[in-house]
C-alpha cells in the first residue's frame, strides 16, 4: 500500500501577546520622604497618591511629585526591582533621582 504524501509538518512558535510594561517609581513626600511603589501607568498612579487614595503612606505628607521612574519588561520585573529599590539606602535612592532624566 502507498501511504498518501504528507505535507510536512513546520513548529510554530505560538505569538505571544506583547505585555504592557510595568514600572517602578519613587513619588516625594511633602516631609522629603520617598515612596517607591509599581504600576503600569506612573502618571495615573501618582495622580491617585496626590488624591489622598493611592497609599496609606501619604496620609501624614501628601504626595509632591513624581522624581523616579523606571520602565520593566513586566509586573514581576518590576516587583523584583521595587523589592531592590526598597531595601537601598535614602541616600542611594536620592542617587537614583539625581541622574533621572526623564523623556
Amino acid at each position: 500500500m502507498n501511504s498518501p504524501s504528507q505535507s510536512p509538518v513546520i513548529p510554530v512558535d505560538p505569538v505571544v501577546p506583547a505585555s504592557k510594561p510595568w514600572f517602578v517609581y519613587l513619588v516625594r513626600a511633602a516631609n522629603g520622604a520617598l515612596y517607591c511603589g509599581i504600576s503600569d501607568d506612573p502618571q495615573k498612579r501618582f495622580a491617585k497618591h496626590q488624591s489622598g487614595k493611592g497609599a496609606r503612606f501619604f496620609l501624614s505628607s501628601p504626595a509632591m511629585a513624581l522624581v523616579y521612574t523606571e520602565a520593566c519588561l513586566d509586573k514581576s520585573e518590576a516587583l523584583r526591582q521595587e523589592r531592590l529599590i526598597k531595601k537601598l539606602r535614602k541616600s542611594a535612592k536620592e542617587c537614583l533621582v539625581a541622574t533621572y532624566h526623564p523623556e
